[in-house]
C-alpha cells in the first residue's frame, strides 16, 4: 500500500521533470540550454527505467540504462566540442589588442 503511494509520487515527480526538460528543449534560447535539457531528459528516462525495475523486481533493463548513459555522455562531449570550436574565433576577434605595459 505505502509502496504504491511512493511509486505514484515518484512517477509524478519524474513526469514533471520530463515536462520541464521538454519545455527547456523547445524554448531554450541557446544550444547549450537545449543540450543541458536533453541531458536532463535522458537522466529522467534512466530514472524512470530504474524505478520500473524496482517496482517490478527485475534487472533486465540495466543494459538499456548503460546505453542511455553512454548516449548522454557522447552527445554532451560532441556538442561541447562543436560550441568550443564555434566560439574560439569570435572571442579572439572581440578582444582589443593592447600594447606592452598597457593596463585595462
Amino acid at each position: 500500500m505505502i509502496t504504491d503511494v511512493v511509486f505514484l509520487a515518484v512517477g509524478v515527480l519524474l513526469a514533471a521533470a520530463a515536462l520541464l526538460a521538454l519545455f527547456r528543449i523547445v524554448r531554450g534560447p541557446s544550444l547549450l540550454d537545449r543540450m543541458i535539457a536533453s541531458d536532463m531528459m535522458l537522466t529522467t528516462l534512466i530514472l524512470v527505467v530504474g524505478a520500473e525495475m524496482a517496482y517490478n523486481h527485475h534487472t533486465r533493463n540495466i543494459p538499456m540504462m548503460v546505453v542511455l548513459a553512454a548516449i548522454a555522455i557522447f552527445a554532451t562531449v560532441a556538442v561541447a566540442r562543436y560550441v568550443s570550436k564555434q566560439d574560439t574565433p569570435q572571442e579572439q576577434a572581440q578582444e582589443p589588442s593592447r600594447g606592452p605595459g598597457e593596463l585595462s
